[in-house]
């Protein structure tokens, strides 16, 4: 490759990671933003490195909105954990929480987000059985979640 090439496709590649930067640290602010609310909201805090957010279209508007699952924990002082997914909407551009719902948590269920697939959130999940100690759920099962205007609703699980 000639070096004027090279050097102007060195500039390409600079400007886009410079224009895609801001938007990604918009997103990750605004979510702490939201969930560090409602850790204080809750008094509790949130889990360190256990956040997923995956990204699709979830109000059909075809803009990719962003769910994100997350787990506040040592509500009050005490070893409980819950588990969240809220839902942000582009609005503007920019992330707006718009829904949220617990979840899963500590003798509830343990959840994973998976895909956004036609306008709802995919999620495996483990229940507990009847005999399961509180940090070992056994069950294997799945669900949706879908954006209904302004809440999140459970589309049922298998």
């Amino acid at each position: 490759m000639r070096p004027a090439a090279r050097l102007l496709l060195q500039i390409v590649v600079l400007c886009a990671c410079a224009f895609a930067s801001p938007g990604q640290h918009g997103d990750t602010a605004a979510i702490d933003k939201f969930i560090a609310g409602q850790g204080s909201y809750k008094n509790g805090q949130q889990a360190e490195g256990v956040r997923t957010v995956l990204t699709g279209d979830l109000n059909d508007d075809g803009i990719p909105d962003a769910a994100v699952l997350y787990t506040l924990e040592g509500q009050n002082g005490t070893n409980n954990y819950v588990q969240y997914l809220a839902v942000f909407v582009r609005v503007k551009g920019r992330p707006v929480p718009i829904a949220h719902a617990l979840v899963g948590g500590k003798n509830y269920r343990a959840v994973e987000i998976k895909a956004i697939e036609n306008g709802a959130i995919l999620c495996n999940t483990l229940a507990y059985a009847p005999k399961d100690p509180s940090c070992c759920p056994t069950i294997k099962r799945s669900t949706r979640y879908a954006l209904q205007g302004n809440k999140l609703k459970e589309l049922g699980h298998k």
